[in-house]
């Protein structure tokens, strides 16, 4: 053998030892190769960051039934420039509030020229009330999704925003309001690696069964009855990588009875007559995975009255959102059997 072939032969084997070193740090505990930070990373870096959202918010409400996006520019308090395009998006939402839901789509080459993922949509829940009670009401439905975050890591991210909002139209800034960044399915599949199943009628037995449970019970805490898995009603479901069950993640708590927006109204197949009290959508779980999703919601309910005493909130509204869940650990504490239903007691 040649000098300068065994050269040859020594100079590939360091750079495939490099490379493969370099595969490895890039590795994650699980052995799945860790993303970049996505923009929606990015932006909720803490709590109530500010932005400013630029666009045509005039022709937007005009034309909030549609699907076309506008152009917009969103700026971060830090100074950076975004320039994103947005559309309404919903159903309910979309029909009474103010201002329709949102969702922001980032440029693509504009993400990957700053190291970003490529994964470039965000949802934007707006206040469907430009008020004081509009503001309250994002904030009790952030806070029930960071509850149901403390739970799982398989769930929706929302993080809260200060939002103001410029409408170009006529060259003039909306007040100040808390917002909900919420992270998109496709982002939330990645993260999970698994894969979104969006078929009707998913069988229980097809069904991770401890997430779905954790699911059910905590509907039934918040008073939730808008939500249904089977025709896949505020709920995405996503295959597991490794055991193929399918995983359920909640969206959407504003019909909650510890959101209690005055537009809500529980599921007309429950007989309640109020969001304020409960029933439970068992979807076909058996009582002992159930309970012991209950006992997980149990051991988790310091951390949800934490929460509830938000400094984002007023007294009156964390008061109110701490007893709604109190009445609830109450009635299924110490229980042998979890009770169907949960009437509100008066105060």
């Amino acid at each position: 053998m040649t000098t300068n072939n065994l050269f040859t032969k020594i100079l590939l084997l360091n750079t495939l030892l490099c490379l493969s070193a370099i595969f490895v740090q890039a590795q994650d505990t699980s052995g799945i190769p860790s993303r970049p930070k996505s923009i929606f990373e990015v932006l909720t870096h803490k709590d109530a960051v500010k932005m400013t959202l630029e666009a045509d918010l005039t022709t937007i409400i005009e034309q909030k039934k549609s699907n076309q996006y506008f152009p917009a520019t969103l700026r971060t308090e830090d100074g950076k420039i975004y320039r994103v395009e947005v559309k309404p998006r919903g159903k309910f939402r979309r029909k009474v509030s103010v201002f329709p839901p949102l969702k922001l789509k980032f440029k693509k080459k504009e993400l990957v020229a700053a190291g970003l993922d490529t994964l470039n949509e965000i949802k934007l829940v707006l206040p469907c009330f430009e008020n004081e009670k509009g503001d309250e009401l994002i904030v009790r439905e952030y806070l029930a999704y960071r509850m149901f975050e403390h739970l799982t890591g398989a769930s929706m991210r929302a993080r809260l925003i200060r939002l103001t909002i410029r409408d170009t139209h006529v060259e003039k800034s909306r007040k100040p309001m808390y917002a909900i960044l919420l992270e998109d399915e496709e982002e939330l599949v990645a993260r999970l690696n698994g894969q979104l199943n969006e078929e009707y009628g998913t069988p229980t037995e097809s069904l991770h069964a401890y997430q779905a449970a954790l699911t059910v019970m905590f509907q039934y805490m918040i008073g939730n009855t808008d939500w249904e898995i089977s025709m896949l009603r505020n709920v995405r479901l996503v295959r597991a990588p490794e055991s193929g069950k399918i995983m359920v993640v909640p969206y959407d708590f504003d019909f909650s009875g510890l959101v209690s927006a005055p537009y809500s109204s529980p599921s007309s197949d429950t007989g309640l007559k109020t969001v304020r009290d409960r029933f439970l959508m068992s979807n076909g779980l058996k009582p002992e995975i159930l309970n012991q999703a209950l006992n997980t919601l149990i051991s988790a309910k310091s951390t949800f009255y934490g929460l509830c005493r938000s400094k984002y909130l007023d007294r009156e509204a964390s008061s109110d959102m701490d007893l709604f869940l109190r009445r609830f650990f109450e009635k299924v504490e110490g229980k042998n059997e979890i009770p169907k239903m949960i009437k509100m007691d008066s105060d």
